[in-house]
């Protein structure tokens, strides 16, 4: 149908005949020509239209925005050029106009920025969009890079289920009634976590998948409902085994995708590091804040907001200096204060800085006066305060304090445009092996019930669970977590213990885990693995701040998808096939 793409034609194919096809993205209609600039997912050409060819001009009356053309001629340099154009040296003159479809009158223009649920709706014409290609084809660039370093290096891809077994572990399972069991369902996989596992123990060494993965969870901007990861395993490794091969790897595919040059190595920070300065377990290193423990400075201090937290072995009293932060209005401090409250924070306390040199009063804050000199001076000093600085402070439970100083980090370093252009990888590595659930009352595991701990006895761990360091492991890219991995447990009696500490008893272990269990009896190798969020670093890589932008079908923050109104109602023959009754709570009613 077509013999070149819009977007490639050049000088080299001045003089032949060639065809296009594409959809007309300006048209320009004159006395005795018209110009139209024709659009594929190459980029754009200039036809000319010319009177003199009458039947071609004659369609050139009938066109409109987005209409579908078929059009043959000769490409002739143009008269002047258009360095705004990859083509802009040249146009076809046409002698065939061909309308294969037309088009109704859009929902938005294609160079417009419609709002989401408008782009969700009409996605076909949102991923027509000329940047939206661009978008797509770096993600798609990405998982081929990735497929080729794999493949060359003796990695299997291997397939694991889609229908498998719920068991219910961290975020919630898409379930599936199956038709041939009555009453027995299916889960959709939140991760193919047991099956690579298998197969390390099936002996295939080196595994490798892109993984489709479905979590029934509130949806937030960097999250869906089903999503895609790199998933990988390796058997007989350690950490450091898996972490530099695939650090190499994402090195190599940052440079091949989109030109850009990681740094080698990528530094490594401990779980408990990088909260105490960062105030997350994915620090962005792009910015050059740090929060600064004073508890052991305001521990004599009469004002209990920060006197008791900084006394209390679970409490901490953080301090976060804010460069030039003293012009701030108290608008500004009160916005960031309503912020913070968003992560538990129940005040925000303020220093500011005004003049260091006149000591006391140089200082503009309302806790001030609470502190006596020794305390506000020891706080300046800790801080390396200079004129012109503010100082937060957060005090009170030591995960609150960190969480909301952590969020504030970012906030103002955003606010206040201290947010380094450039790329900041980095390890995280030794996470808590468990985390206490109070509502729950027991013990959650940070990154899943199949990592490792650090120790080796049985004993030992149960006896230290609360303080126990897993051999889990994080890479992180400018404050995102985009990989997630461990060595995993290779030990039937372990892989007990832990379920026991996380409150998994005997029987519900074997009902939900008890294939996993009798396999590891049979000389599971040691083993590890990581996952990557394919979705989140293609988005960093296209530079939007959104996963839905590289994902070709996203649903919305409300888990639908506009385009075909799913999910959506099913009728009873359907619902009685699949010996499924639908109990509508009273306030979905009407």
């Amino acid at each position: 149908m077509r013999t070149h793409y819009c977007g490639l034609i050049n000088e080299s194919l001045v003089g032949q005949t060639v065809t296009l096809c594409g959809w007309v993205n300006t048209l320009r209609l004159q006395s005795h020509v018209a110009f139209v600039d024709l659009r594929d997912h190459e980029g754009i050409a200039q036809v000319v239209i010319e009177r003199e060819n009458a039947d071609a001009f004659a369609v050139a009356g009938e066109l409109g925005y987005e209409y579908c053309l078929r059009v043959t001629g000769s490409i002739r340099k143009r008269l002047s050029a258009n360095d705004k154009l990859k083509t802009g040296t040249v146009e076809l003159l046409a002698e065939q106009v061909e309308i294969l479809n037309v088009a109704k009158d859009l929902p938005f223009a294609l160079h417009e920025n419609p709002n989401e649920d408008m782009r969700m709706t009409y996605r076909y014409l949102d991923l027509r969009r000329p940047d939206m290609q661009q978008t797509i084809r770096t993600r798609i660039r990405l998982v081929q890079a990735l497929r080729r370093y794999l493949d060359m290096r003796g990695f299997q891809d291997l397939e694991t289920p889609i229908l498998t077994k719920a068991t219910p572990e961290g975020a919630r399972d898409y379930l599936v009634p199956s038709r041939v069991h009555p009453g027995q369902f299916y889960a959709l996989p939140q991760s193919p976590q047991l099956f690579k596992q298998i197969l390390m123990m099936a002996g295939f060494d080196r595994y490798y998948q892109i993984a489709r993965c479905f979590r029934d969870e509130d949806l937030r901007a960097d999250r869906q409902p089903e999503f895609t990861q790199l998933d990988m395993e390796f058997a007989f490794v350690e950490e450091q085994d898996v972490q530099g091969f695939v650090e190499a790897m994402i090195r190599q595919v940052f440079k091949e995708v989109i030109g850009v040059e990681l740094g080698d190595p990528f530094p490594r920070m401990t779980w408990e590091e990088a909260m105490r300065r960062y105030g997350s377990d994915k620090p962005d290193l792009r910015i050059a804040l740090e929060l600064v423990d004073v508890a052991d400075l305001l521990k004599h201090v009469e004002f209990k907001v920060f006197a008791e937290p900084a006394n209390d072995p679970a409490g901490r009293v953080a301090a976060l200096r804010l460069p030039g932060g003293a012009a701030l209005s108290r608008k500004e401090i009160d916005q960031l204060t309503e912020y913070v409250a968003k992560y538990g924070a129940k005040g925000l306390a303020w220093i500011k800085v005004e003049d260091l040199a006149k000591g006391r009063d140089g200082i503009n804050s309302p806790v001030a006066k609470f502190l006596d000199d020794a305390a506000l001076d020891a706080v300046l000093k800790a801080t390396g305060a200079q004129s012109g600085d503010m100082l937060f402070l957060g005090a009170g439970k030591w995960k609150t304090v960190t969480d909301f100083m952590g969020a504030l980090r970012l906030k103002a370093a955003k606010d206040r445009g201290l947010v380094e252009n450039s790329w900041k990888p980095l390890w995280v590595t030794d996470f808590p092996m468990f985390e206490y659930d109070e509502e729950e009352q027991r013990f959650v595991a940070l990154h899943h019930p199949f990592t490792a701990p650090k120790v080796d006895d049985i004993a030992d761990l149960r006896a230290n669970a609360a303080g126990a360091v897993s051999r889990g492991y994080d890479m992180v890219l400018n404050g995102n977590e985009i990989g997630g991995g461990s060595i995993r447990i290779h030990r039937p009696d372990m892989q007990s213990a832990v379920f026991e500490l996380l409150g998994i008893g005997a029987e519900e272990a074997q009902m939900k885990f008890g294939f996993l269990l009798k396999a590891l009896k049979f000389g599971a190798p040691p083993h590890g693995g990581i996952a990557f969020g394919i979705d989140r670093i293609a988005a960093l890589m296209a530079g939007t701040e959104s996963i839905r932008d590289v994902i070709a079908f996203p649903k919305t923050t409300s888990a639908q998808d506009l385009m075909t109104d799913a999910p959506s109602l099913v009728n009873d023959a359907q619902l009685k096939e699949l010996h499924v009754a639908v109990a509508v709570a009273e306030n979905a009613k009407g």
